[in-house]
């Protein structure tokens, strides 16, 4: 497993270097080899009416669903350590409903992952500021949903599985999930 522990606009010493990744891989050892890669990025925010202004974010990417997790705090390790223990709760949810519930065999549903990244220059007015390329794999509703759940997102954009058409599955105001379906 390879472990990518990066800062943004800040140079991250052995120290923090280690201890981010200590937290990480303790986490890591709850999906037991699942994981084929890590990466957690530390920054200072620089807006000052912030109190938590130090941030930790994690990106876990398994053979399934993508596993996120970001806290802030005015420590950078405390920041950390909230980060971990958000990252355990999403792995724990994870195994339980997916690993666990496929008696012990090691097998995710398929998720969405993310490729790549491309920011775009900012033009006057309103405009597409960023495009993002997914990997589309086949899922059903529930899978879609514990995918949903576990990267954090308001909707995700996925194949479906039970009808063979795109779909979109977001989270509602009230707290339920709606299902985006094109027309037959």
């Amino acid at each position: 497993m390879d472990t990518i522990v990066k800062g943004r606009h800040m140079e991250v010493g052995p120290e923090l270097r280690d201890y981010a990744e200590e937290k990480v891989n303790k986490v890591a050892k709850i999906l037991n080899g699942m994981v084929k890669s890590v990466e957690v990025e530390l920054y200072h925010e620089r807006n000052r009416s912030i109190d938590k202004h130090q941030v930790a974010e994690v990106t876990v990417f398994t053979k399934g669903p993508v596993i996120r997790a970001r806290e802030a705090s005015s420590d950078m390790k405390a920041a950390i350590d909230l980060m971990a223990a958000k990252l355990e709760r999403q792995a724990r949810k994870f195994k339980s409903k997916v690993v666990d519930r496929h008696a012990g065999r090691i097998g995710a549903p398929p998720g969405s992952a993310l490729i790549e990244e491309q920011p775009e220059e900012e033009p006057a007015g309103p405009t597409i500021v960023k495009t993002k390329t997914i990997e589309l794999q086949p899922m059903s509703n529930e899978e879609a949903q514990l995918q949903l759940e576990l990267l954090g997102h308001e909707f995700l954009f996925f194949s479906s599985t039970d009808t063979g058409v795109l779909s979109v599955l977001y989270r509602r105001r009230d707290g339920d999930y709606g299902l985006l379906q094109p027309s037959a």
